[in-house]
């Protein structure tokens, strides 16, 4: 099969990136999801594709909502936001993705917005540069179902990090910045500079993509030696 990309499962997305990267380590991969499915069905995908620091980029579109399915609240949804499913609002706080992957043993962690293109396009390559997995979340607002995180919302909340003193190298300086729940963040929250990707760490490093036809012959004497 030839392509620059292919869909996987909802939810799955990581395991499917993670396999082609193990295929072939000589490639850019780049994941890309949603908050509803990537930090809830796939959220255990999400922590072990970043703890094993696979070298790869995972970008989620985090628009607090789960819009295909018309509505309902999704685990970055704050705790009172009102829908038609939680009319009285999900009542339990919002998934904190940054937090999560910072846990996780994160070597890369980002925040971006839809609307800011430019900036967006130089966080998505600082992802794509870095030697492990690259995590940039993106604030993209639906304008269907979601009229509290809107357009005007983040442009007017957000605060870049790169017009700050911040210092994405410093893990606590990060964790300060993660764990300010006052202020919307746009930029590099985190990056390890010492991070060594798990194909390197493993020595992973051959094209694995090509099968041979029939079984490997030791998979053929293990299955007549059992039946």
């Amino acid at each position: 099969m030839h392509s620059y990309a292919l869909h996987g499962v909802h939810g799955r997305a990581l395991p499917v990136g993670t396999g082609v990267k193990m295929a072939r380590p000589d490639i850019e991969v780049m994941v890309a999801g949603g908050d509803g499915d990537g930090y809830s069905i796939g959220a255990g995908h999400f922590v072990h594709a970043v703890r094993r620091n696979v070298d790869m980029t995972y970008v989620v579109m985090d628009n607090r909502i789960y819009g295909l399915t018309k509505g309902q609240a999704s685990p970055t949804s704050r705790e009172d936001f009102e829908t038609s499913t939680s009319p009285e609002g999900p009542k339990q706080p919002p998934v904190n993705p940054h937090a999560l992957a910072l846990a996780s043993g994160a070597t890369f962690i980002a925040q971006s917005f839809s609307s800011d293109a430019l900036r967006h396009q130089e966080i998505i390559q600082e992802a794509i540069e870095h030697d492990g997995f690259g995590f940039v979340n993106v604030y993209s607002p639906c304008v269907t179902f979601n009229d509290v995180d809107t357009y005007d919302y983040f442009r007017d909340s957000l605060v870049d990090l790169k017009e700050s003193d911040h210092d994405p190298t410093d893990r606590e300086d990060a964790k300060d910045v993660i764990l300010d729940n006052e202020k919307e963040h746009q930029g590099v929250i985190y990056r390890d500079e010492s991070s060594v990707p798990y194909h390197e760490q493993h020595g992973v490093d051959e094209d694995m993509s090509v099968i041979p036809d029939g079984a490997p012959e030791s998979a053929t004497d293990l299955v007549r030696e059992f039946y």
